[in-house]
C-alpha cells in the first residue's frame, strides 16, 4: 500500500509521522524509490534518514535517477558517497555528473539535466528515425526535440520530434532544423530560466557554456518548481502592498 504512493506523497506522509512510525514505514519504502522520496521531503527529515543509511544504501538511492535530481541528492550525501557514486558511473555520464556540480543550484547549469539526444546536420530524417528506435526506452523522458551540434558539440539548432515524424524521410537535418530556438546560458540564474520557459511555452530548451558547447537540457519540470513559487509569493504580496496603499491614501 505504501509503495503504491507517489514520491511526493511518501515524503509528506513520513513527514507528519512521529520518530518510531517513521522509522518503521522507511524500511518498508522499495530501494529503487528511496532517491526520489528523500528529494521531495524536507532538508532536516533527509538530514536525519541519510545519517541512519548505510553506505550500499546510500549509494543504490541514487541509481536511475536523472542527473540533475542526482546532483540535488548528492550535494546532500557525504562527501565520501558522492565520490563512491561518481566511481560507479562511466566515464562519459561522470565527466557530465562533475559538470552539473560546479554550478551554484539555482543556475541553469544546476538545474540542467546531462541526458539528451543529439545530431548532426548532415544525416537525413531517416536516419534519426532509425536512431530513436535504437534507443527505445532509453530516449529521455519529455523529449520533445533533438538537438543539432556540429562536430565539436556546439549548440546549432532544434529539431522538433513532429518534424522528424511528418517531413520527408530524405531531408536533411540541415534542411528542416529550427534556429529560432536560443539555447539558455549555464550561468543563468533560475528566474531567468523559468521567464524563458513562461514566455515561450516551452517543454525543454538547450543549456551552453560560454563557448556555445552543449552540456545539456532543462525540462518543463525542472522550472515548475520556481514559476509556483514565484507566483505564490506574488499572491501573498498583493495583501501587504494593498495594505500599504490604504495607508498611504489615509495619510494623505
Amino acid at each position: 500500500m505504501l509503495n503504491a504512493l507517489r514520491p511526493a506523497e511518501i515524503a509528506h506522509l513520513l513527514e507528519s509521522l512521529p520518530l518510531n512510525p517513521r522509522k518503521i514505514a522507511w524500511q518498508l519504502v522499495d530501494e529503487s524509490a528511496e532517491g526520489e522520496i528523500l528529494l521531495e521531503m524536507t532538508d532536516e527529515l533527509r538530514d536525519s534518514l541519510i545519517q541512519e543509511m548505510a553506505t550500499a544504501e546510500l549509494v543504490a538511492a541514487t541509481e536511475g535517477l536523472d542527473s540533475d535530481d542526482l546532483a540535488d541528492l548528492l550535494k546532500e550525501l557525504p562527501r565520501y558517497i558522492t565520490w563512491q557514486v561518481l566511481d560507479f558511473l562511466d566515464l562519459q555520464n561522470r565527466e557530465r555528473l562533475e559538470g552539473v556540480l560546479s554550478y551554484p543550484e539555482d543556475s541553469a547549469g544546476g538545474m540542467m539535466n546531462v541526458d539528451r539526444v543529439t545530431v548532426r546536420t548532415e544525416v537525413t530524417l531517416d536516419v534519426v528515425m532509425r536512431y530513436l528506435r535504437k534507443l527505445g526506452t532509453q530516449v529521455p523522458r519529455v523529449t520533445d526535440k533533438l538537438f543539432v551540434v556540429n562536430r565539436d558539440g556546439r549548440y546549432l539548432g532544434a529539431l522538433s520530434l513532429p518534424v522528424v515524424l511528418t517531413r520527408d524521410p530524405n531531408d536533411t537535418l540541415a534542411e528542416v532544423m529550427s534556429l529560432d530556438l536560443q539555447p539558455i546560458p549555464a550561468d543563468w540564474n533560475e528566474r531567468e530560466v523559468a521567464n524563458r520557459f513562461e514566455r515561450h511555452d516551452l517543454l525543454s530548451a538547450p543549456v551552453v557554456d560560454s563557448q556555445g558547447q552543449l552540456l545539456g537540457r532543462i525540462t518543463v519540470d525542472d522550472v515548475v518548481d520556481v514559476i509556483r513559487e514565484e507566483g505564490e509569493h506574488q499572491y501573498m504580496g498583493k495583501p501587504a502592498l494593498a495594505k500599504m496603499r490604504i495607508c498611504s491614501h489615509r495619510s494623505s
